[in-house]
């Protein structure tokens, strides 16, 4: 690959480029859905299938019904034949008939909200065998988490609510109850890989929050409020994924976490983050203009932090490919960001799609391989202290060339657009990339390290570039 330096060069911004048109998923997309999550089910020997839903944790309940249950909890049970049911409160029944999948449909009454009536006349046990739970079958559960503590039995942590649980247990037999988070989110997890038509479905929102975060840092000025970057953060009444973050300076006072009328001074620190169902972007950087104004005992942030960090993210996007190993990408920001050093923590990038964080094959000593159809947030964060922080997280698909003629072919337009993408990286940032990586949006490895110099942005050249050049 060649040695290379980071720079802080005057380079023209990345394009505003999401086309502004969802792209909805097929009907044959939610048929393969189920056919994936129903070989799950006999990978794992389960013979009916209990998914939990809410408001914050409806990814693997949305995966199969298209839709989340907002402010009520919700169920799908699944049996081993195809059959479906849904359960759900007094405010979801009518949308029973919107699901994705053909599922038949039970009232549960006490999934709804405080106070609301109660007019069904059959304890929750009742209700639960009605919507197929039968006695003495093994019985899958999955909410939303995957349990891979290495401190606690993970076969036996359920992540549904107790009432919920105990009212499974009752009926199934405690004996017969597994988690099975893994079926959507394990090492083979039906949502872990997707297919061309996902991948055109979640570049709308990975694109849209990129294009709101171009807006916001091209608003950024001394004087500008919070509220007035939150306001460029979201758009088309598109529901976040995350809490949006306008921040200069202090976060969390007084436990506050959403933008205030506080406004930008100049040498504050800045976080800015906006994330919709399908990608997120994150930019962190000091409000100035020059290393001059940043402050004291800071002057050195471009080389101390900013670059490496930067260093870091040119490699990791140079050396993702199908069929590596999450362990061996560990390793390597491990090699070039060492831990000790940069004190960054989690995982160095995790798979997205409606959550922001849905899992993660990089990890120490993970065996695990990265596949054609995942999605990755390049999400590495470091915490030097006496420093603010650096972020220009983003969000990239990883595609064999299969799976690129696929989506050449059916979605032309987005893949004009991830190759304009990939010559904006390779050619004015200097970061080579593999075939393999396609970018969800414009902003991939875009960083604006002083936010008021808004012509200039990190680049990787080679050493003998730079070399020429000076």
């Amino acid at each position: 690959m060649g040695k290379y330096k980071v720079q802080l060069k005057s380079v023209k911004a990345p394009e505003r480029d999401c086309s502004g048109q969802p792209v909805f998923l097929t009907d044959a997309t939610i048929e393969e859905r189920k056919e994936k999550v129903l070989s799950g089910m006999r990978r794992m020997g389960i013979e009916q299938l209990v998914v939990y839903g809410d408001v914050e944790h409806g990814g693997n309940f949305e995966y199969l019904v298209g839709y989340f249950t907002r402010f009520e909890e919700a169920l799908l049970v699944i049996r081993a034949d195809g059959q479906m049911n849904l359960v759900l409160g007094n405010e979801n029944l009518n949308k029973a008939g919107k699901a994705r999948i053909q599922a038949g449909s039970v009232h549960m009454p006490i999934f709804s909200l405080p106070n609301q009536p109660c007019e069904v006349d059959k304890p929750m046990r009742e209700q639960l065998k009605e919507a197929g739970i039968e006695p003495g079958r093994k019985t899958g559960v999955a909410g939303w988490k995957l349990f891979t503590s290495p401190y606690e039995d993970n076969t036996r942590l359920f992540d549904i609510p107790a009432f919920i649980l105990d009212a499974v247990r009752d009926v199934a037999g405690e004996e017969n109850l597994v988690p099975a988070g893994d079926i959507f989110i394990g090492a083979d997890g039906a949502r872990t890989v997707n297919n061309a038509n996902e991948i055109a479905h979640y570049e709308f929102a990975a694109s849209l929050a990129s294009d709101c975060m171009l807006d916001a840092m091209d608003a950024m000025e001394v004087g500008v409020s919070e509220m007035e970057l939150g306001d460029k953060l979201e758009r088309y009444g598109q529901r976040t994924s995350v809490v949006t973050i306008a921040a200069s300076g202090p976060r969390f006072v007084l436990g506050n976490m959403f933008p205030t009328d506080n406004k930008v001074k100049a040498g504050d620190t800045i976080s800015l983050t906006v994330g919709y169902r399908g990608g997120l972007s994150s930019r962190a950087a000091y409000a100035v203009r020059s290393r001059e104004e940043l402050p004291e005992g800071a002057q050195d942030y471009l080389e101390r932090v900013a670059a490496p960090y930067f260093n870091c993210y040119a490699h990791w996007l140079s050396a993702i490919h199908v069929g590596m190993e999450g362990g061996e990408l560990y390793e390597l920001v491990e090699q070039v960001l060492p831990k000790e050093d940069f004190h960054w923590g989690l995982c160095p990038g995790h798979l997205t799609a409606e959550e922001e964080w849905l899992c993660s094959p990089i990890y120490k000593g993970s065996a695990e391989k990265l596949k054609s159809g995942m999605m990755l947030q390049v999400d590495i964060i470091p915490s030097v202290p006496g420093y603010g922080g650096v972020s220009a997280e983003s969000t990239i698909a990883l595609a064999d060339e299969s799976l690129r003629a696929e989506i050449a072919g059916t979605y032309p337009d987005m893949w004009k657009r991830m190759q304009a993408r990939r010559a904006y990286i390779e050619e004015v940032l200097g970061i080579p990339l593999p075939e393999d990586v396609l970018p969800m949006c414009s902003t991939v490895a875009y960083m604006r390290p002083y936010m008021l110099q808004k012509d200039a942005a990190l680049v990787w050249e080679r050493e003998q570039q730079w070399m020429a050049r000076n």
